[in-house]
């Protein structure tokens, strides 16, 4: 951009301030860039660089330049770090402008970022000050007209009218960049976010089982193995389950063999128990109306090496080294009876164990519907911390319902999962400052990966850059192509990004043919507003227009946004 009238370059309005009366003369060489073009977001500050070429034997000597930067919004302003600019033969510690040689100075400014700013401008102010005339002092000067203020103007500045000495300096400044590319902040930090799973099981299979032993190479059961058995509370069991409507039962006898024995013979002796087992069992339970299932299952060498290894066996280590050398049953028992003594110690405590007909109640317990769950939850009912997390995984559409329910759960359960779920709905819900207490506060009960990267999005998100680096390290590739489209890095980040978040960056980057491909098959609101700052940026209004129309439609809140988007502004 040329300066029409830089700095202070009217010789007329300044004939009172000497030093810079000569400096009019070439004014229209005087050029100004500003970079980038449209300010831009960019973790949590706008930034931009300022660059001003001076010709030769323009800047007087004797002058000093006080140039703040200003950025301009609605209600407010906020004034940048001024820098100060001298001629060679000032007796100050300035950047000093060669008089004959003229020269290039460049000014960074920055500001941290305020969501007033959506809607702005880069404006810079000037003041002047030479050793004789009228601005002897730092002197406000109009960078449009090159004025100096009136008396009446230079009375106000000096009075206690905040409002009308802000209007004064607004009329006064540059404006140098107009609008804010805020498309940073529109990155998905909660997509990326890692649920953490609930336990909640539709149907819970309770197993209750006892034994009833018989006595060796016998299938006969005696009164005393009943007694042992405890079939009266395996019965009581059986009764309480049939009155309650949500329980299936399923009643199954096996009959096994302890593995000292023939294997033919055992494979008949198991057969023989399970039948006698299930007698005793079908007569138990004759007024259930339940079938009693029965099977023969042969020699119990599972039971075998578990009673072992359970076990205070001195050797048991052999044994159970021995199981697994040998597949064939025959090969098994020949070499653990070879150890005599060990073999005694199996036959008085392990092997009679094993000789039985195990009697199994599977009861299939059919917990509360996803009706009944979110009927509990709406009526106050009470719910399980898995309930509550299921509730809000699979039963709501929408960020505020999961809110509303993980809230309700938080103030009942304190519960990690709870805790960190809520963060991730209030991300997407757009409380991102409350999402970050409930990460951490999930972070005092768990130190799970899924919660080292949340708590890296959450920061990012709150634009707590600095912050969010402690996980870093421990960051999956995902979140660390987050951080680097935080920082601005967004070619490094459209490289571990994918969808919608990829098309921001690659948006940034100009990518714009991947971006497009990026949100091909993204429907949603979001990706649709993106389709028509693409289509801006390419020049096509018409698909822009069609493309907002749609975004528009989706989620009419778009349109508040749209109206202050200059990327947009075309569209205007």
């Amino acid at each position: 951009m040329k300066l029409s009238v830089v700095l202070v370059a009217v010789s007329l309005t300044l004939s009172s301030c000497n030093c810079f009366k000569k400096m009019a003369k070439n004014r229209e060489d005087v050029n100004l860039t500003v970079t980038p073009e449209i300010l831009t977001l960019n973790n949590g500050t706008v930034a931009a660089d300022i660059n001003v070429t001076f010709p030769e034997k323009y800047f007087n000597k004797k002058a000093v330049i006080k140039v703040t930067p200003v950025i301009v919004f609605e209600g407010g302003e906020v004034a940048g770090t001024p820098k100060y600019y001298q001629g060679s033969k000032v007796d100050d510690n300035y950047t000093v402008v060669d008089a004959q040689a003229g020269g290039n100075i460049s000014q960074h400014v920055e500001f941290p970022y305020d969501p007033r700013m959506d809607e702005c401008a880069l404006q810079l102010r000037a003041e002047i000050k030479c050793p004789s005339g009228k601005c002897k002092e730092f002197t406000l000067v109009n960078l449009n007209t090159g004025a100096i203020p009136t008396k009446e103007e230079a009375a106000i500045l000096a009075g206690n009218d905040a409002a009308a000495k802000a209007e004064i300096a607004k009329s006064f400044g540059l404006t140098v960049a107009y609008g804010l590319n805020t498309l940073q902040k529109d990155l998905k930090y909660g997509d990326l976010m890692d649920e953490m799973d609930n336990n909640y099981k539709k149907i819970t299979t309770v197993i209750d089982k006892t034994d009833l032993l018989y006595a060796i190479n016998s299938s006969v059961v005696t009164k005393k193995n009943e007694q042992n058995a405890n079939l009266g509370a395996f019965k009581e069991n059986v009764d309480k389950n049939l009155s309650n409507d949500r329980a299936t039962q399923n009643i199954a006898v096996k009959g096994y063999a302890s593995p000292d024995g023939p294997e033919k013979f055992n494979d008949k002796l198991s057969k023989a128990r399970s039948e006698s087992g299930q007698k005793v069992v079908a007569k138990l339970l004759k007024e259930s109306g339940l079938e009693i299932d029965a099977a023969a299952y042969g020699e119990d060498w599972d039971g075998f090496k578990e009673l072992v290894e359970k076990s205070d066996i001195k050797d048991k280590n052999l044994i159970l080294q021995v199981l697994s050398l040998y597949n064939s049953p025959a090969e098994r028992e020949s070499e653990i009876k070879n150890m005599s003594t060990v073999f005694e110690e199996l036959k008085k405590d392990i092997l009679p164990e094993l000789r039985r007909s195990q009697i199994v109640n599977s009861t299939d317990l059919q917990n509360l519907t996803d009706a009944e769950i979110m009927a509990a939850y709406r009526n106050g009912g009470a719910l399980t911390a898995e309930q509550y997390l299921y509730a809000a995984q699979e039963l709501v559409d929408t960020p505020a319902e999961q809110v509303e329910i993980l809230t309700a759960a938080s103030k009942k359960y304190n519960d990690a999962r709870i805790w960190n779920n809520l963060g991730i709905a209030q991300t997407k819900a757009g409380d991102k400052a409350a999402a970050l207490e409930s990460f951490k506060k999930a972070a005092k009960l768990d130190s799970s990966k899924e919660l080292n990267k949340n708590l890296l999005l959450a920061n990012l998100a709150n634009g707590n850059t600095a912050e969010a680096k402690k996980y870093a390290a421990a960051a999956d590739g995902e979140a660390k192509a987050a951080m680097a489209a935080a920082e601005g890095n967004y070619k490094a980040a459209a490289n571990g990004l994918s969808g919608y978040n990829a098309a921001i960056a690659l948006v940034q980057s100009n990518d714009l043919a991947g971006a497009k491909k990026a949100i091909a098959k993204d429907n949603s609101a979001e990706a649709d507003y993106l389709r028509a700052v693409i289509a801006v940026k390419e020049g096509d209004l018409k698909t822009a227009e069609a493309q907002l129309k749609s975004a528009e439609s989706k989620n009419p809140e778009l349109a508040a946004k749209a109206e202050k988007d200059v990327l947009l502004k075309e569209l205007k």
